[in-house]
């Protein structure tokens, strides 16, 4: 029964039943990030998850793939439908032309194409007469409720029949028709035959899907009427011919069939048994689907219909008087209303008592159908076909309607048949046009193809599959119109003037290619004429002349051509004759173009006709940019039906093309160079770029993602390919990423250049030969369980498998603890990783413990995920024989909401649940680990580990050995001989990019910490690879003050060594990310010939020390940075490890240390240097830029009554690192220990480091910074011994007062007359990009810069001491490179984040990558409520361990999962106050409905000059927290206990 909902379009009617239809929906739209008529609905049923009435699976929900209209759309249906699942598609008529090819094959297989035809009041038929002999079932709707109807129609008749259906349709028709309700799932249930869904699924190929070849498939029926001999001899002499003459002919209907439709492929195989079995029923009972089979199935499908609604459907409708003497076929325009107007038509009107015919079953078309509906009386029959491209005299609905009645009974008498080529009529012309067809039609001598109407429609053709470019695609032209400028012509560009020419047809690349041969011709026939013009005496001056000829000469070298031509112009543009003005008329052509094609990977499906093809084989100086928007996935790599070329590796094999596959989210740098390398290249060229994405709008972030991961498998190597280079004795083939892919692999090995660049570049050796696949990482798992098996075969005692999920390392600890406790218990133990462990190995286990963490939403650590979701998905595995235990680590109070308290150790409970549901049998109930327990979860696993002995058998066992303590950061130290530890045997280990575990916790000493992309971790784990290990390298620089030439030494570093990006960070200093294992040393030995270093910028030691930038008051800043640089210098480590590690040449023969024989000595730091990490900054007041507060010593610069530094207040205690909901750990602000004259405050430095060396807690590293060690001993104990250890002590502090911790952008003016500037860097990440080459524009500015670049605690730069004289010339590079931008909402200059992903181990959400979306989506309100410009301090980390010292933030936001932040409100706008916890684990929505009604609030209650944090704790919604052991209390959100 019909429900109530109610459908308004014949788009919405048709999308439901395809959906319910299908396994699988592919919606051809006009880009993926614009919908189609049908895409829209089909999204809204599949965001539902809506189930379908046949979709396999569970839950029975169909799959919708979105694919743009220009990629060969109908390719994707080949790989599903032919493994046995039900395909549909949904797509407009456009694409019906270009698909024939494969329309013809797909006809033989069950699929249904709903097909739109033009939205407007006058489609275009043609577009379906001219495939109508494809094969292909073709029924037509011509109302909303047929459009539903037939679509049902349409895909039973495909599943009973084994063939292809067309279903089309005008929308336009149904335009004013009233709402329906929405087919009953029930109905729609009995109209599809079940029986052969299953049968269809069953028949399945496996296999690669076969698309060029004639797979020889053909739709067959079982028909029990014939005898086996009679059905073997007629499925013999059954050719594929004679079944589409059947198809396609004239055909009578046996209403008393009973067949039932099947789907068969034929093969030799199949013919041979069928030949020796010909007496058999099963195998000679099988026939080849004809019309009339189509028939019989359509007319009981429709009888079903008929049955269940009461509306009746027949092949052709006739309509009007059982005598009429006149007919209409009508093919186009609407029916209903030529209907109604005859009708109601007056007897006197010529077109009364006309009857009216349409055709509903279009193919096959049945004669005797359209012969039974037909009057006897019927004389005159005018058929009127709306084609608007036709290519023959008559009409294909013409010739139909003549043959069928030329051969029917009647056939001596056969009545008159009149063709008219209809075109658009309005509703109110249609009496008028009927006049005039039926005076035609009843005149002695009607004439033949009379137009009906007008030519055009009243509305253009289908404005949804416009061309457009997509946002994302204009990175690459912004690159093209940086490098190239005024030179660039791009040939095929939209919206161009093209006169008389579609956007479809002169975007597209045999236009493009036409149109730059004649203008490559016009400027030939210019330089003949130049030339000519030289030679003459027609100019008024001598000038030109000269330099006429000097040019023409150069006319083909685009750099003397186009630096000669500016001279040239300016010299006819003064010449004033007649001669020089017709030059001058083109005086374009004097300068050689950049002339380009650009494309998409539409461009890939067939390289013949694209056009793509000509311009290589034309061998022209033509420049083509392709870009391929294609994501990464299993299914683009493994889907061989897609067929879709690599034109790179085309145009290669060719031989004579340049050739480049860039990525610009990869390498700008790349793509630069390849651009200008093609650009100079004399002849074709064809750049392919990467921008993968799912849809037009897509994020950049996930741009970026996507390109990482097919850039680092393979998927899209980065390359550079010039046929030409061997001429100058350079390879041609330049590899600019690690990896390539197998197809590019067989090129080079066969063009000889793999061996080339394999010894060119030793460490891609490996990389080269090797395949992606996950079959690698299968075959990793199985070879490391077995050799572990064989290792324990020769042990007595039980088995004992160890399985570990862990992301922090915990769970991987107690899984090697467990082990080795087992092995002293006497048991056969093997610990892996679950991803490591071969799953179908599971259920032959004796005893098997798993301990896994929990991550994020209750989710499995990454190295768990893959056994869980197998073991989740399974339903088959049997584990009766295995006894299982299993452990969970999490924290009770991570998710502190009630209803998010289900995620409290899932993963754990999940495994346990599952395992036992599969059979398996528990050696102890699950042990449940949890961070809020005194102990942490050593809690609970002290609990469960003795159940699991017991149930063993071996909790009784005597003489156990004393287990040896962990290994912990201060062993290490101790033991690392000052610092080296093995890290140069790790460096020299070429087996593996990552460096042992006590060496990655000692390269922090030397200013380097290793690191992998957590964007490739899954894929690289699924190839059987390690991890993407590199490492960042930070610098030391006391006051973050740099010169120009060590700017460009730092941009070389990061281009040569690193990612080609520099991160500005908040300790203001440089940082490099992506420096891989070997090129870790040339980076270093680089940092130090710039006279920086990098020694100290991390690890238990005192790191960079800050200063306030103060670019207004030059030279007290010079005054208070060179206090920075003393303490820095006074607080330096003195191993000489780092020399000896980074430093020493191969040359270098002196070695200062040797093993123990010659021991470093550390005056201040001893061999265990400090407890933890220690920060000293100094704050000039009235700028707290550095946040004094938040670090363990604060200097606030005190200027004495000379205006001249005089000394300092002392901070100390501060520090932002926090777990989590451990409340032992909180931030805390510095106390005030007093003030001390500028020449001792060095002292005071190294005395407070020095109590905290000894008394810091060296046991426990959360507890082990100095502002635990001051709240432990209390600030005056504390203090006193500093005061002891200097002999003096401090002075009562000076009078201050800050003003804001932010920076100020933009030009100053110091005391000198000197200027500075302060850029904004978001986040302060330096890099290029399309939109905003800033890289290389501050790279330029060092270039001519003579003062200093002073980088900013807030992780932004100021360009420090511009001279008066310089500063026109310094402002104009800034504009070039859109330098000078500072225009930006107060929030976002206010605004700071952390690096997070996909770099840092520790975080846990997004930061760098994120904030700055979120500032732009409260941008809005910030406008609407006048705050643009108002300054509110919005800081994120990805972690709680503070680098952007989030706690002192108006606003913060703290990672607490992917997606999921803690908010935090009311710290002070100088810096001087905590915030406190408002909400916590929220995600975007929720963020974005706090914080645009609070800034609303703000807006409009706010006391003058009150800031952000101070007014959301005088209204009440946080409390102000006034010291860090407070951090934790009054929160604005408490914590659930409850379970």
């Amino acid at each position: 029964m019909a429900t109530q909902i109610s459908i308004s379009t014949p788009e919405e009617a048709v999308a439901r039943i395809a959906y319910l239809s299908s396994d699988i929906v592919f919606s051809v739209q006009p880009s993926l990030a614009a919908d189609s008529a049908f895409s829209r609905h089909l999204r809204h049923f599949s965001n539902r998850k809506a189930a379908g009435v046949v979709a396999d699976g569970e839950q029975a929900v169909p799959e919708v793939r979105a694919l743009r209209h220009n990629v060969d759309p109908l390719l994707s249906a080949f790989e599903p439908i032919q493994s046995g699942k039900l395909v549909s598609v949904t797509t407009a008529s456009s694409v019906l032309l270009s698909s024939i090819p494969h329309l013809y094959k797909l006809a033989q297989y069950p699929v249904v194409i709903h097909v739109s035809l033009d939205a407007s009041r006058h489609p275009d038929y043609s577009d379906i007469t001219s495939i109508r002999q494809s094969g292909f079932t073709f029924l037509q709707s011509e109302s909303l409720q047929e459009a539903q109807d037939l679509a049902l129609t349409a895909h039973a008749l495909a599943i009973k029949s084994g063939k292809g259906v067309i279903h089309f349709f005008a929308p336009g028709h149904s335009a004013n028709d009233q709402p329906i309700a929405y087919e009953d799932a029930g109905l729609v249930q009995k109209v599809l035959d079940l029986n052969a869904v299953r049968r269809i699924r069953a028949s399945g190929q496996s296999g690669s899907p076969n698309l060029y070849a004639d797979s020889g498939r053909s739709a067959t029926v079982f028909d029990p009427v014939l005898s086996p001999q009679d059905a073997s001899v007629e499925k013999a002499s059954t050719s594929r011919s004679s079944l589409e003459k059947k198809v396609e002919g004239s055909v009578q209907p046996n209403a008393d069939g009973s067949s039932v439709g099947s789907s068969r492929r034929d093969s030799s195989t199949d013919s041979a048994t069928n030949s020796s079995l010909a007496t058999s029923i099963d195998s000679t009972t099988w026939r080849p689907v004809s019309s009339e089979d189509i028939y019989r199935f359509t007319t009981a499908i429709w009888d079903t219909i008929r049955r269940e609604t009461g509306r009746q459907y027949t092949p052709f409708e006739y309509s009007g008087p059982s005598n009429a003497e006149n007919a209409v076929f009508l093919f186009g325009a609407d029916p209903g209303y030529f209907g109604e107007v005859i009708d109601g038509a007056d007897a006197s009107e010529i077109y009364a008592h006309v009857g009216l015919i349409t055709a509903r079953l279009y193919r096959p078309w049945i004669a005797s159908s359209l012969l039974g509906v037909l009057p006897n009386s019927i004389q005159r029959i005018a058929v009127l076909e709306q084609v608007h491209r036709k290519t023959t005299k008559w009409g294909p609905v013409l010739l139909d309607v003549l043959s069928t009645l030329k051969s029917g009974p009647s056939s001596g008498n056969t009545p008159t048949i009149v063709a008219y080529q209809l075109g658009y009529i309005a509703p109110s012309v249609v009496k008028q046009a009927l006049r005039g067809v039926l005076q035609n039609l009843k005149s002695p001598s009607p004439i033949q193809n009379l137009d009906v109407g007008n030519e055009a429609g009243p509305s253009p053709p289908l404005a949804e599959y416009a061309l457009e470019q997509p946002q994302l695609e204009s990175a690459y032209l912004k690159i093209l119109n940086q490098v190239f400028g005024e030179q660039l012509y791009v040939a095929n560009a939209l919206n161009s003037a093209t006169t008389g020419m579609s956007a479809k047809y002169s975007a597209n690349p045999e236009f493009g290619f036409g149109s730059l041969v004649a203008r490559m011709e016009h400027r030939e026939r210019f330089i003949q004429e130049v030339r000519s013009a030289a030679k003459t005496r027609d100019f008024v001056t001598d000038n030109p002349q000269s330099w006429l000829s000097n040019w023409s000469l150069n006319a083909r070298d685009p750099k003397k051509s186009n630096a000669l031509a500016p001279e040239v112009i300016a010299r006819l543009s003064t010449d004033g004759s007649r001669l020089a003005s017709t030059l001058l008329a083109n005086k374009s052509l004097f300068f050689r173009e950049s002339q380009w094609l650009i494309g998409s990977d539409a461009w890939s499906y067939d390289l013949g006709n694209s056009g793509v093809h000509h311009v290589i084989a034309s061998g022209q100086n033509i420049n083509m940019l392709i870009i391929d928007s294609q994501p990464y996935s299993e299914r683009a790599a493994a889907d061989a039906t897609r067929r879709k070329k690599d034109i790179g590796l085309y145009a290669m094999n060719y031989g004579n093309a340049y050739v480049a596959s860039v990525a610009v989210y990869s390498s700008y740098t790349q793509v630069l160079q390849a651009m200008m390398e093609a650009d100079r290249f004399d002849g074709p060229s064809v750049v392919v770029a990467y921008l993968p994405y799912n849809h037009e709008n897509d994020s950049a972030l996930n741009v970026l993602q996507e390109t990482k991961k097919a850039v680092d498998l393979g998927y899209w190597p980065l390359y550079r390919w010039n046929p030409r280079n061997d001429e100058k004795g350079e390879p041609n083939f330049a590899l600019d990423s690690e990896r390539v892919k197998n197809e590019l692999q067989e090129f080079l090995r066969r063009d000889n250049h793999l061996s080339q660049v394999a010894s060119r570049h030793p460490t891609f050796a490996a990389n080269l030969s090797e395949s992606y696949g996950s079959e690698v990482r299968t075959l990793q798992k199985k070879k490391a369980k077995d050799a572990y098996t064989k290792l324990l075969e020769g042990l007595y005692g039980a088995p004992l498998t160890v399985l570990f999920a862990s992301d922090n390392g915990n769970s991987e600890s107690l899984a090697k603890r467990l082990g080795n406790r087992a092995k002293a218990r006497g048991l056969k133990s093997m610990v892996m990783a679950m991803d490591d462990y071969p799953l179908e190995d599971l259920p032959n286990e004796e005893n098997v413990v798993m301990l896994t963490s929990t991550a994020g939403q209750g989710e499995f650590p990454q190295n768990g995920r893959a056994l869980w979701e197998a073991v989740k998905n399974s339903t088959d595995m049997d584990l009766s024989s295995v006894n299982f235990s299993v452990f969970a680590l999490g924290d009770s109070h991570y998710w502190p909401r009630k209803e998010d308290k289900i995620y409290y150790n899932k993963p754990g409970k999940d495994l346990d649940a599952k395992i036992a549901i599969l059979g398996g049998k528990r050696l102890a109930e699950i042990g449940l680990g949890d961070d809020q327990d005194p102990d942490s979860y050593q809690t609970g696993y002290a609990n469960w580990e003795p159940l699991l002995w017991k149930s063993l058998g071996v909790d009784n066992i005597e003489g156990l050995p004393d287990e040896p303590p962990p290994i912990t950061n201060e062993d290490i130290k101790i033991e690392s001989n000052y610092l080296r530890g093995t890290i140069v045997e790790g460096l020299n280990d070429p087996s593996t990019g990552a460096i042992s575990a006590s060496d990655q916790q000692l390269t922090k000493f030397h200013g380097t910490y290793m690191q992998d992309d957590r964007d490739l971790r899954d894929e690289r784990k699924a190839q059987g690879l390690e991890p993407a290990y590199s490492f960042m390298i930070r610098c030391r620089l006391p006051g973050g003050v740099a010169t120009p030439s060590q700017w460009l030494q730092m941009d070389s570093i990061s281009t040569s060594f690193g990612n080609e990006t520099m991160k500005l960070t908040t300790r203001q200093t440089f940082q490099f990310h992506g420096v891989i294992k070997g090129k870790l040393r040339p980076a270093m030995r680089g940092i130090n010939k710039s006279l920086m270093t990098t020694i100290a910028a991390c690890g238990d030691v005192n790191r960079n020390v800050m200063c306030s930038s103060l670019p207004e008051k030059s030279q007290f800043h010079s005054e208070v940075h060179a206090i920075s640089k003393r303490v820095s210098d006074h607080l330096l480590p003195s191993t000489t490890a780092y020399h000896e590690i980074w430093l020493k040449d191969e040359d270098d023969k002196k070695t200062q240390v040797a093993g123990d024989a010659i021991v470093d000595n550390e005056p201040l730091y001893g061999p265990t240097y400090l407890p933890r990490k220690f920060k000293i900054t100094i704050g000039i007041p009235p700028h707290n830029d550095t946040d004094v507060y938040a670090h363990d010593i604060g200097l606030i610069a005190i200027k004495g009554a000379d205006g001249h530094l005089e000394g300092f207040n002392v901070l100390a205690g501060g520090g932002m690192g926090v777990t989590h909901n451990n409340k032992k750990t909180y931030p805390r602000t510095g106390s005030m220990f007093g003030y001390m004259s500028a020449d001792k405050v060095h002292l005071a430095c190294e005395k407070i480091m020095l109590v905290q060396r000894d008394h810091g807690d060296r046991k426990n590293r959360k507890h082990a910074r100095l502002k635990y060690t001051l709240d432990d001993m209390g600030v005056d104990v504390f203090k006193g011994k500093v005061e002891e250890l200097l002999g003096f002590t401090f002075e009562e502090p000076r009078a201050f007062h800050f003003e804001s911790n932010i920076d100020t952008f933009g030009w100053q003016k110091d005391e000198h007359g000197s200027n500075h500037f302060t850029f904004f860097i978001e986040n302060g990440r330096v890099e290029d990009t399309a939109e905003f080459p800033m890289k290389t524009g501050l790279r330029e500015l060092a270039k001519i810069h003579k003062g200093e670049f002073r980088l900013t605690g807030n992780q932004h730069l100021i360009l420090s001491g511009v001279a008066e004289e310089d500063l026109s010339s310094v402002k104009d590079l800034m504009a070039k490179y859109k330098l000078d931008n500072v225009r930006f909402s107060g929030l976002r200059l206010s605004s700071s984040a952390c690096v997070a992903f996909p770099t840092c181990g520790l975080a846990m959400a997004e930061s760098e990558r994120y904030l700055p979306e979120l500032i732009t989506k409260l941008e809005g309100t910030l406008e609407e409520n006048g705050l643009s410009h108002d300054s509110i301090v919005m800081r994120m980390t990805g972690c709680p361990n503070g680098c952007a010292r989030p706690w002192l933030a108006e606003v913060g936001f703290v990672g607490k999962a992917f997606g999921a932040y803690n908010m935090y409100l009311g710290g002070g706008y100088h810096g001087q106050r905590l915030n406190k916890l408002y909400r916590s684990s929220i995600q975007e929505e929720e963020i974005l409905g706090i914080m645009k009604p609070l800034l609303k609030r703000y807006a409009l209650e706010r006391q003058d000059g009150e800031r952000f944090g101070d007014f959301v704790i005088r209204i009440g919604m946080i409390k102000p927290t006034t010291e860090g052991k407070t951090f934790h209390d009054d929160v604005a959100e408490l914590e659930s206990d409850e379970e």
